[in-house]
């Protein structure tokens, strides 16, 4: 009872007269400008807040009734991460109590700071309770420091001693934990970046490793363990040792397995999908199925790492000539009734595929008679030729590989005029805005049909290709993710794809 009287002296003194939050009864009023602009805004409408104020106002972001609006509206968003449901089949123990402890740590310190230091102290030892269940380093600290103070204030020495020990316990476990994140965080950010400017990371990278297994052999903590996995998994994936890849990812599995406790959704689908692109590289598509069809169940379907899982599916399907499974995958993931409330990008790439798949339907079918049951209606070729083709500067691959495309379809067609127009086109990119380093193998692909433009079209006149596709050779399909790495089907295998289709067109 004295803890509810404390919170309510400081509800009855500091109340709001109304709490504002997006709730399904809120949501429910569609004349509101509020839920106006959340409908708008989760049905992906707005680019900027240009385009937000001229849906809602008709006016500019600068219009006071528009900044109003939005201000509130963050507020009330804001608002409502206080009233997530964290009981969702999908949200796993780990991730639900480190919420609720975090939510509920927000409360010890708001009663602290309005005088109410028994029932801060009272949640704290549940909060407390939960933490160490789940080995949360943090929040043990947190609490068992205001808890040694609150034992200290009432004389309680055991209780003071036993916060004491916990708090010096979980500071040096803290300590490890920010140390294997710094040393994770080292390797993401440089991780990405072209080989050239990455010579640091590839340096350190060893070191970076023998340092996560020593900090993981003295501190058992599932963070610490995550991130060892994790930065020698990169490791492994930058030597292109897709084996000792999959021997990490596997170990990290089998930890998650053994330490249920600890489960996290986003670890388990990070290193499932790592495996992912192993068996990709591997050229693995049966082991990659298994894989697969066991790894998709652990996602909620029409996630976004279920589209994400469903691509690298897709694209070891297609670079293993499982074209029939490649179109099944593509249906699955586009006929998902949340595909079309993905971002603009992700969806445009799918329409890549799209594109690619027809190609392999228009090429293949004589090849693979059951290719032909696979037409799709709703491809209309001659708009897709006539398509100027232009995406913004950050996907300039994408108009690549589009152009590609039609190059593709023109060669069917022995529309030899128009081949030559769009490998023009490539050349000009290859030499202007494709970034030497970062578009390597497109560039050597795109030299290669330069040379078949001056053979015209005839494989037993090609010169000077060797080299070109030696390189292709040396500089293997490497893909992690980057959409500057994108290749629908491996350039050196589309080439070869070319040359027979064209010998055999020849005779």
């Amino acid at each position: 009872m004295k803890n509810l009287i404390e919170i309510s002296k400081i509800v009855t003194k500091k109340k709001v007269k109304k709490i504002e939050i997006f709730d399904d009864h809120s949501l429910k009023h569609k004349n509101s400008k509020f839920n106006e602009f959340y409908e708008a805004l989760m049905a992906g409408k707005f680019k900027n807040d240009r385009d937000a104020a001229a849906f809602l106002y008709g006016s500019s972001p600068t219009d006071d009734k528009y900044r109003q609006l939005k201000s509130r509206f963050r507020k009330r968003l804001l608002n409502t991460l206080f009233f997530l449901d964290v009981n969702l089949p999908s949200t796993s123990g780990y991730d639900r109590a480190y919420y609720s402890c975090n939510k509920d740590w927000t409360l010890v310190k708001i009663l602290l700071s309005n005088g109410a230091p028994h029932t801060a102290s009272s949640l704290a030892r549940q909060i407390l309770t939960t933490a160490l269940k789940f080995k949360f380093a943090d929040v043990i600290v947190n609490c068992s420091r205001i808890l040694r103070r609150y034992a200290s204030e009432i004389g309680d020495e055991k209780g003071y001693e036993e916060y004491d020990q916990h708090s010096k316990q979980f500071q040096n476990v803290l300590d490890a934990e920010i140390r294997s994140e710094e040393l994770y965080q080292r390797v993401v950010m440089n991780y990405y970046k072209p080989p050239s400017k990455n010579q640091n990371l590839r340096e350190k990278i060893d070191t970076y490793c023998e340092a996560l297994v020593g900090l993981s052999e003295i501190y058992e903590s599932p963070i610490v363990i995550y991130n060892m996995y994790l930065v020698w998994a990169f490791r492994y994936e930058m030597l292109q040792d897709y084996d000792m890849m999959l021997s990490v990812c596997n170990k990290a599995e089998e930890y998650i397995e053994k330490n249920p406790q600890f489960y996290r959704d986003e670890m388990l689908a990070t290193f499932q999908l790592k495996k992912m692109s192993a068996f990709l590289h591997k050229q693995d598509y049966k082991n990659g199925r298994t894989n697969a069809e066991k790894c998709l169940k652990s996602f909620p379907t029409g996630s976004e790492t279920w589209f994400d899982f469903m691509e690298y599916y897709l694209l070891l399907a297609l670079h293993t000539d499982n074209y029939i499974n490649a179109v099944a995958i593509f249906n699955d993931a586009t006929n998902n009734t949340k595909f079309k409330k993905l971002p603009s990008g992700v969806r445009e790439k799918w329409n890549i595929y799209d594109v690619y798949l027809n190609y392999i339907i228009e090429s293949q079918s004589a090849y693979n008679p059951v290719l032909k049951t696979q037409k799709r209606k709703t491809f209309r070729l001659s708009r897709f030729l006539n398509d100027p083709i232009l995406y913004p500067k950050d996907q300039r691959i994408f108009t690549v590989l589009m152009v590609i495309a039609q190059i593709l379809f023109f060669l069917e067609k022995r529309s030899y005029n128009a081949v030559a127009e769009r490998v023009d086109r490539l050349k000009t990119y290859a030499n202007r805005q494709l970034k030497k380093e970062e578009y390597y193998r497109a560039i050597q692909f795109i030299r290669l049909l330069q040379q078949l433009v001056k053979a015209e079209f005839d494989p037993d006149r090609l010169s000077n290709v060797d080299k070109y596709y030696e390189r292709l050779e040396e500089t293997p399909f490497f893909f992690r993710g980057l959409i500057s790495e994108l290749e629908v089907i491996p350039y050196d295998k589309l080439w070869n794809m070319i040359l027979k289709k064209l010998r055999d067109m020849k005779g």
